[in-house]
Order: C-alpha cells, then sequence, then structure tokens
C-alpha cells in the first residue's frame, strides 16, 4: 500500500496574509468575508492573520510577492473580480495576473491562493461572491489551509 502523506496540525504561529482589491468591492468584500470565516473556523485566531487592500486586481502580485518574501505567512490568499467589459482588457489583466502569482508561489516555495474571479457579468461574479455557486473567497481559504497542513509533512530536500 502506498505511503499518504498526513496532513500536520495548524501552530497557534500560523500566519495568513490576504491580499484583496478594492474594484468592485461590493463582490470583493464578500469574499473577503468568506475567506476570513472560513480561516476562523479552522481556529485561525483573527491577530494571525493580516489584510491589504489593493487598487484592483492587477496590483494583487506585488503585494503577494511582498508577503510571500517577508517569510511571515504559511499562505498567501489573493481575492479580486475581474468582470468582462467592452474590449478585452480583462484578459489581459487575468492572463498576466495568474501567470505572476503561479511564478510567486513557485519561486517562494509558498501557498498563493488564485481567489481571483474572471466573470462574464456582475451577477456571475456574485454567484462566486456568495451566491448560489459558492463563495471562492471561503474554498480559497480552505485550500489554503489543506496546503500549509500538508507541506508541513512535504519535504522539499532530504535533510530536512
Amino acid at each position: 500500500m502506498p505511503h499518504e502523506i498526513p496532513l500536520a496540525d495548524l501552530c497557534p504561529d500560523d500566519r495568513f496574509g490576504i491580499v484583496v482589491s478594492h474594484y468592485n468591492e461590493s463582490v470583493t468584500s464578500r469574499l473577503l468575508n468568506g475567506a476570513v470565516e472560513t480561516l476562523r473556523s479552522h481556529g485561525v485566531q483573527d491577530s494571525a492573520v493580516d489584510i491589504a487592500w489593493v487598487p484592483g486586481a492587477w496590483e494583487l502580485p506585488v503585494v503577494a510577492q511582498r508577503m510571500a518574501r517577508s517569510r511571515r505567512y504559511a499562505a498567501v490568499i489573493c481575492l479580486g473580480a475581474v468582470i468582462r467589459g467592452e474590449t478585452t482588457h480583462d484578459q489581459h489583466i487575468n492572463r498576466a495576473v495568474s501567470g505572476a502569482l503561479g511564478t510567486i508561489a513557485l519561486d517562494n516555495d509558498l501557498p498563493i491562493l488564485f481567489g481571483l474571479l474572471t466573470c462574464q457579468t456582475l451577477e456571475q461574479a456574485i454567484h462566486r461572491a456568495g451566491g448560489n455557486v459558492g463563495n471562492k473567497g471561503a474554498e480559497c481559504a480552505d485550500a489554503a489551509i489543506q496546503m500549509v497542513r500538508l507541506l508541513k509533512n512535504v519535504r522539499s530536500s532530504p535533510n530536512e
């Protein structure tokens, strides 16, 4: 039987960073509430959560990178909402932000959670921010918890 890597417990020292976009705040505030409530439900104290508001989705990677490089956080959750307009502007933002966040995660060996909604309409975004499709912020926080717990038991080198 193959060995399954178990999940470790969270420690009181585990801190979580959340970067959230002001743009489309009627949606992103719901994502943030879902993330915070999920962290609390896993026993994470409010004092172990730092929230940074940025102007828009484009700015998420800069702050996520600073948080990652600080080595203060066990995971960084990025939340935003880009809604398609009359041009392809949204596609350029979505592609650049998703690529940047993936690079930050790999470069820093840290879970960087992608909670950027990439919707066609405001209605779709609302449905994904606590509506009938769930709450992507809560899903990201849950994934952050799982990744932190898993990575505690996954060695990156044989000497660990």
